[in-house]
């Protein structure tokens, strides 16, 4: 294997240099930033601080309205998370039959990820608003019940959930499709061959070798249900109705961009940044034990 060598020790830091200065500018110097003035009460556009040490923290943990927050944050993710993976899955399977026009079938569901949450959001707000809506208009016509889902805080957050898995569908069933091309097919015929049915050939055999997938999905699609569902929740929903769609990120937005609480935002973003990497590294000691990876 070939290996560079740089003449002087100095020229690696000089190509890196770019890399290096937009990183402490834009990804590093704002989170110390943020850490900082989570311990700090900002007045009104930050005329004025007062350090006040974890008092934020404090004051966030005790208030009911953030508790649900989390509530609703841990509820939503959960079931985008699980029924997005198990959804994609199966579609994944199914996509990778050898039939004719299997191609485009993929493209097909790919799309959905194409597009912008905002874009996304309003499709979806159009399909569900009440009185105008096409998805309330065909129920009505069916069943003549017209549901109100932008005003059932249950209603809201099956939409919601639904509308998150949709979108990320197309990027789930792109790496899932990827990886069963890639299987060791000497291993199913094996088991096909030693009498394993159906389910027991894909819950012992594909599954396990799907494994080093499913455990990159999982995480991603755990960032994907803290921060992503932003541009949805804030077309479609704007955290209501009864704050039951308000999860952690759009708490944080409106604490920070419609109330100007520049030290509670500051706070919740910690608590944000330390959930994610609090479950990352959980999913990294269980679930990542369970992960095998080559033939």
């Amino acid at each position: 294997m070939y290996t560079a060598r740089f003449k002087g020790k100095l020229l690696p830091f000089i190509f890196l240099s770019p890399t290096l200065v937009i990183l402490v500018v834009f990804l590093y110097y704002p989170v110390i930033q943020t850490f900082i003035l989570s311990t700090y009460r900002v007045a009104f556009l930050g005329l004025r601080k007062k350090f006040v040490g974890l008092e934020n923290f404090v004051d966030l943990f005790q208030d009911p309205g953030y508790l649900h927050t989390l509530q609703a944050t841990a509820v939503i993710t959960m079931v985008i998370v699980v029924g997005g993976l198990a959804i994609s899955l199966a579609i994944a399977m199914l996509a990778n039959q050898n039939i004719r026009g299997a191609s485009i079938y993929r493209i097909l569901l790919v799309w959905p990820f194409a597009l912008s949450p905002a874009v996304a959001g309003v499709i979806w707000l159009f399909m569900f608003s009440p009185g105008f809506g096409a998805v309330n208009y065909l129920m009505y016509l069916i069943t003549g019940i017209e549901l109100n889902w932008l005003g059932n805080p249950r209603l809201a957050v099956l939409l919601i959930i639904i509308a998150s898995i949709w979108k990320n569908l197309g990027y789930n069933v792109v790496f899932y499709i990827a990886a069963l091309q890639n299987l060791n097919t000497e291993v199913l015929e094996a088991a096909s061959i030693d009498g394993a049915n159906a389910w027991k050939r894909f819950w012992y055999v594909t599954f396990a070798l799907l494994s080093p997938m499913t455990f990159f999905l999982l995480i991603t699609n755990i960032t994907y249900s803290f921060f992503d569902l932003f541009g949805m929740i804030d077309i479609v929903t704007k955290g209501g109705p009864l704050d039951a769609t308000n999860v952690m990120i759009y708490n944080l937005y409106r604490d920070g961009f419609e109330y100007y609480k520049t030290g509670l935002a500051a706070a919740q973003s910690v608590i944000l940044f330390a959930a994610v990497v609090a479950l990352t590294l959980i999913q990294f000691r269980t679930s990542g034990r369970r992960v095998h990876y080559g033939g």
